[in-house]
Formats: C-alpha cells, sequence, structure tokens
C-alpha cells in the first residue's frame, strides 16, 4: 500500500486542474507580452484568472499580483513594508514559515529594521496583550502573522490581529499558504494590507502563487527586468501555472464544506485511534483541537526509542509518507516545536490530510504504529 500523508508539503495535482493546464502547454503557447493574437489570447486568460482569484477572494483584480509562490510573496510583502513604507519595526512569531523569519533576520542584521516577537504559550497561542504592548510604543510597525501554522496546525485570529493593527496605525502581513483553498477568505473584511498563496497547498501547480496587495499600499519590485505585473514582477509569466492555480481554487471553493468535514472526520478518526491503540501517545500545539487548528494538520510524539528513533523512516518502509515538519527545513530539528518547549528528541510526526485520503489508510497507518508499539513493549 502506498499512502501519502504529507499534505501540508505540497499536494496532489487536481485532474480537472490537469485539465485546464494542458491546452495552455500545448495550444496556447504565446508570450503574453506580444502584441499579436497569440500573445493576446494567452493575456487574455491570464486576465481571466486573476478576475476569478479575486472574485472568490472579493477583491480587486489590481491588488492581485502572480508570483512563484509563498515564499516570493512573503518575501515581496515584508521587503514592500519595510523599503516603500518605511517601516523600523516587524513584530512576528517564532513559528513562521522561514520564509518570513529568514527575510526578517537578514533585514535585522543589516540594521534595517528592530524585530519582536509575540509572547506565546507553550501550546503555541499568541499573547494578543503583549502584541498591543508591543504596537503602543515601538512606532509604525509591520505584524507577521501566519494564518495557521504549518507544522502544529494553530490557527491565529488573524480577524482580530488585524483588527488591532488597524487600530494602531500598523500595517499587517499574513502568510496564509496552509488556509488558502481550505478557509474563506474575504479580503473586504479582513483587515490585512498583504497575504501570501501558493497553488500547490490545494491540489493546484508547483511554482506559482500570489500576493494580495491591498489596494493604495505600495509593493517594492522584488525582479527586475521586464514590465510584467504592472511592472511589479519582472519574468514571462507562468502561463499554465497562473490557469492552473486559478481552476484550483475554484475547485476548493466550490467543495469547500465538503471537504472540511470529510478531512475533519479523517483526522478525528486518526486521533481516536491514535489514543486507543498507541501508548505514549502526544499532539503537539493545538493539532488536536478541532475549533483550534487546521483541519488538515495533525502533529503527534512518541518516545524516542520508538522505531529505534528513526519513526518516519520506520513509516516510509510501510510505505507511509509523513513528515517531521516544514518540507523546507529538512535535516534540522523543527524551530516550532523547539519554540513551544516541545520535546524535539522524541519522534515527531507530522501528519496532514487531504481530500485523497481514505479512512483505510488512516486505519493502516495505525495500525502500523500500532504493531510497532506491541513489538516494543513486549
Amino acid at each position: 500500500m502506498s499512502i501519502y500523508l504529507d499534505n501540508a508539503a505540497t499536494t496532489q495535482l487536481d485532474t480537472e486542474v490537469f485539465k485546464a493546464i494542458t491546452p495552455y502547454l500545448l495550444e496556447f503557447y504565446g508570450n503574453p507580452s506580444s502584441h499579436h493574437g497569440h500573445g493576446r489570447e494567452v493575456k487574455q486568460a491570464i486576465e481571466g484568472a486573476r478576475a476569478t482569484i479575486a472574485g472568490l477572494l472579493n477583491a480587486s483584480p489590481n491588488e492581485i499580483v502572480f508570483t512563484s509562490g509563498g515564499t516570493e510573496a512573503d518575501n515581496t510583502a515584508i521587503l514592500s513594508a519595510v523599503r516603500a513604507h518605511g517601516v523600523k519595526h516587524v513584530i512576528t512569531t517564532p513559528f513562521e514559515h522561514h520564509a518570513v523569519l529568514h527575510t526578517l533576520e537578514v533585514l535585522k542584521k543589516a540594521g534595517e529594521i528592530k524585530l519582536s516577537f509575540i509572547n506565546t504559550d507553550n501550546r503555541g497561542n499568541l499573547d494578543i496583550n503583549h502584541l498591543d504592548d508591543l504596537l503602543r510604543y515601538n512606532g509604525p510597525a509591520l505584524v507577521s502573522v501566519m494564518h495557521a501554522n504549518n507544522e502544529i496546525g494553530n490557527l491565529n485570529n488573524i480577524e482580530l490581529i488585524g483588527e488591532l493593527c488597524k487600530s494602531r496605525g500598523a500595517l499587517f502581513h499574513s502568510d496564509t499558504v496552509q488556509t488558502m483553498g481550505h478557509y474563506r477568505h474575504d479580503l473586504s473584511k479582513l483587515n490585512t494590507h498583504f497575504i501570501a498563496a501558493s497553488a500547490h497547498k490545494f491540489h493546484g501547480p508547483k511554482g506559482v502563487g500570489f500576493i494580495y496587495c491591498r489596494d493604495g499600499i505600495k509593493l517594492s519590485q522584488l525582479l527586475h527586468g521586464g514590465g510584467q505585473e504592472r511592472k511589479l514582477r519582472a519574468g514571462t509569466e507562468n502561463i499554465h501555472g497562473i490557469i492552473g492555480l486559478a481552476k484550483a481554487l475554484e475547485i476548493a471553493y466550490r467543495d469547500i464544506d465538503e471537504h472540511h468535514a470529510y478531512i475533519q472526520n479523517l483526522k478525528n478518526r486518526m486521533i481516536t485511534k491514535l489514543q486507543e491503540q498507541v501508548g505514549d501517545i502526544y499532539f503537539n500545539g493545538n493539532s488536536a483541537i478541532a475549533d483550534k487548528s487546521l483541519y488538515t494538520v495533525l502533529n503527534v510524539s512518541l518516545p524516542e526509542n520508538y522505531a529505534g528513533g528513526n519513526l518516519l523512516s520506520y513509516l516510509d518502509r510501510q510505505g507511509i509518507s509523513a513528515s517531521g515538519g516544514s518540507a523546507c527545513s529538512t535535516g534540522s530539528a523543527s524551530h516550532v516545536l523547539k519554540a513551544i518547549g516541545a520535546d524535539t528528541s522524541c519522534n515527531n510526526i507530522r501528519f496532514s490530510f487531504s481530500k485523497f485520503n481514505t479512512a483505510a489508510e488512516i486505519d493502516y497507518t495505525v495500525e502500523k504504529l500500532a504493531a510497532l508499539y506491541k513489538a516494543i513493549a513486549a
């Protein structure tokens, strides 16, 4: 059996998306910057995709700028706040993706910003009162807080954070890479100035994403060259990627309630069966609390000696793909688990689910873990 439970790293391409992409690989191949028929038809398709995304998010098409993915979008948002808006103080969390944290570390080292971290508890919950204090006394700021953590699944109240930023005159950037396509975002009501998204997290193609930049907020040009994306992002557009991104988001919104319920049931099934069949288990962060975590992520800790301390390899040999955390941090201890004080010497596994997973796959995975536990206990 081959089981894929690493959907927070990337998701399987939806067949409807593949069908939508194919003509833009074979038939509609013009350069959208060319002023002839082949170019115009492709340019029209790109703008149609932009309008589709904007409509789903209740935004304006001119607020959507296509990128190579979430990392570029996060970098662009942060650098724009600092270099186009003169922000000198950035407030964030220790749980952000490295696309955010490493960018901020570079800016801090260069002396361009003061960097502050919001206090948290040992489950990764943010101290909103501390955020308010940080916003009160350090001048104009950028707050960068992800909607949901990619490792422990914690959902952050970005509606509340956005209102707080608005009251204090701060810019707000949220990495929504893990929640785009899994939750509805109404950007006309959400007080955020920048959000980042990546298609391959919701069954779209890899190598494409977008940044939402609220109308009236300036973007710094990260890539220089041609005049693509209204002179904001140089380089020939990833045409089939953009078409696939829009189609994937359209499908996600169409089926979002059904898939939410289905995947949450799979996650609940795994939680229950792990508790019943496997001993010495602990769920990290809020990942086992339904209303406080992504329904797609469950982070589990088992003892260090479980499978000789190499549980992921054991699962791989059983045909089960999972991870110890972010795919972007392979080979190093999770900075997220360190930040909440979790025992990083344990076998920490992130199981992440999608609409393509089944109850039988959950049962098989727990069965293999339970069999290993019984063998160790014998």
